[in-house]
């Protein structure tokens, strides 16, 4: 079976949908599946054109195994929509030409992942021309989620959109979603259609806490008896990180207590202000890092914050930070409602829930977990047992790989 994987994002940029997909194809080219990735420059999240990688309009490597062929990309560091748009759309016209080009003839599968879900179209067309079955694979339900985060809120836009989805999902032979909230509302609205959950999940063997020290503890110069908060990722609209920032400072007077925020993204240059502002000492900024140091910090630190914004639309989110945590027996005060609350935390009894964007609610979690190093082992040697049994990266890979024969 040759599978050609479309996606906008993929290593060596870092983050969670370059995560997943490169793992999800290095484990289906183990279960005998020939794959080839179409992807962009690597760009993310800098949004700077990686330097080995100025000025080439196409490139060819290859990544363990995976044919990986890259596009150009037009980037900006702009937040308006115009910009971002044309940010996507460039890749929508240069995959397409290199896909004509470049690639096999014929494949059995195109899988594209979505957003952006423009690229799609460019997806679908070049199904038709190598003669493949098209898959769409939502991570995101677009346009919906632009729209209630309000980064979108042009309405002939939005419909345009709309009935771009509602194209694809058409045309999709099986259409796979990243959570149940996701595959439940596609199969609300598309009866007739096949879809598949296929959920992040996590490499057992990478992120396993007895491979680690807690040396990046003692080179960042935290104390044995600090207790370290920590959020690692995206710093977004959606996360509603201000909650951190809140609790920090009612708890400004407990000395052990830190929080670290990790990462970049639109709101960090704000989130620094407001420290400034409030005058904090115990909240810490620090840069982006690459998938191979995570391990470490994560072993070093003491409980994984994972927050969302109040949204209908996150109550069938999945962070897939928490998989990386879990993994390594750190546990998680989950700031996010619905599935991820059902799942981690009600049947995984792996971490505490507060209520999203909620900062008294947070504090009372810091708290409890601070001053009980006990709850903490119990809650994380839990969710390591958890994910190990329903989100190990091998055995999703099977169940896709069987999935995707019954199509044939």
């Amino acid at each position: 079976m040759k599978l050609l994987i479309i996606t906008q994002y993929f290593p060596p940029e870092i983050g969670a949908p370059q995560n997943r997909l490169f793992e999800l194809a290095i484990r289906l080219k183990k279960e005998g599946i020939d794959i080839t990735v179409l992807t962009a420059m690597p760009n993310y999240p800098q949004m700077e054109i990686h330097k080995e990688f100025i000025g080439k309009k196409y490139c060819y490597n290859e990544m363990d195994g995976l044919k990986v062929h890259r596009s150009s990309i037009y980037i900006t560091k702009s937040k308006s929509i115009s910009k971002r748009l044309l940010n996507y759309f460039s890749f929508v016209w240069s995959s397409y030409k290199i896909g004509k080009k470049k690639l096999d003839k014929n494949y059995d599968i195109v899988l594209c992942e979505s957003p952006p879900l423009f690229l799609g179209f460019s997806a679908y067309r070049l199904g038709k021309k190598k003669k493949a079955k098209f898959i769409f694979n939502v991570s995101d339900l677009w346009p919906e989620s632009a729209e209630k985060l309000g980064i979108v809120k042009n309405k002939f836009f939005l419909k345009l959109a709309t009935i771009l989805e509602e194209y694809l999902y058409e045309k999709a032979a099986l259409i796979t979603g990243q959570t149940k909230g996701i595959t439940k509302n596609i199969s609300g609205r598309f009866p007739n259609k096949k879809v598949h959950w296929l959920p992040n999940g996590v490499d057992l063997n990478f992120y396993n806490p007895n491979n680690f020290s807690k040396e990046w503890r003692i080179q960042n110069k935290f104390n044995d008896d600090d207790v370290l908060f920590f959020y690692g990722g995206i710093i977004g609209h959606a996360q509603g990180l201000e909650v951190i920032i809140y609790t920090a400072q009612e708890l400004k007077n407990n000395s052990n207590v830190k929080f670290i925020i990790l990462g970049s993204g639109p709101e960090k240059e704000k989130l620094l202000a407001l420290k400034e502002k409030l005058k904090l000492e115990n909240v810490f900024f620090m840069s982006p890092v690459s998938k191979a140091q995570m391990p470490s910090i994560i072993s070093s630190i003491d409980c994984s914050i994972i927050p969302l914004k109040k949204l209908d639309l996150f109550l069938g989110a999945i962070p897939s930070k928490i998989f990386e945590c879990l993994a390594m027996e750190t546990p998680i005060l989950l700031g996010v409602d619905g599935e991820a609350k059902g799942l981690f935390i009600d049947k995984g009894k792996s971490g505490l829930y507060f209520e999203p964007e909620n900062a008294e609610d947070l504090k009372t979690g810091v708290l409890k977990l601070a001053e009980n190093n006990a709850l903490r082992k119990e809650l994380g040697e839990n969710g390591r047992i958890y994910v190990n049994n329903h989100f190990n990266r091998n055995q999703i890979a099977k169940e896709l790989k069987s999935c995707l024969q019954d199509l044939f």
